[in-house]
């Protein structure tokens, strides 16, 4: 992305990193519908209280982490329909004017991926146990 450096960017790469984004928050939010069923297998096959303990943990923590998805979605969707207000705005200058960079997002986004991969690894290991 153009002058990410600076703490700016052009709305052309800002853009693009939207869709990117938008994109791996829609893989998120169907990859949480498949553990959620896998937790359900899970729950079908065993009754140990130990198991209901752990599946109810990850029930609250997919139901965060869908929480967290929407959050970030809406802060892109925010930040993309002012985009595409300012372009509607002012066609000719748009392609030359520098923009804030959305590093909150991106930051947002990167701690986002950190603890959804733990939590999923986390998971996995879990149902390797109780499978």
């Amino acid at each position: 992305m153009s002058k990410k450096s600076s703490g700016f960017a052009y709305l052309s790469d800002l853009h693009y990193e939207h869709r990117i984004w938008l994109n791996e928050l829609k893989f998120y939010k169907e990859e949480l519908t498949i553990l959620q069923e896998r937790l359900e297998e899970i729950v079908s096959k065993n009754t140990n209280n130990e198991v209901e303990a752990g599946v109810e943990s990850f029930q609250n923590r997919f139901e965060l982490q869908r929480q967290h998805l929407s959050d970030i979605k809406h802060r892109i969707k925010k930040h993309e329909a002012f985009l595409a207000s300012y372009a509607q705005d002012h066609p000719i200058a748009v392609d030359h004017v520098h923009f804030t960079d959305h590093t909150d997002i991106r930051e947002n986004l990167e701690r986002f991926r950190e603890l959804y991969q733990e939590m999923k690894h986390e998971f996995n290991r879990f149902a390797i146990k109780w499978m």
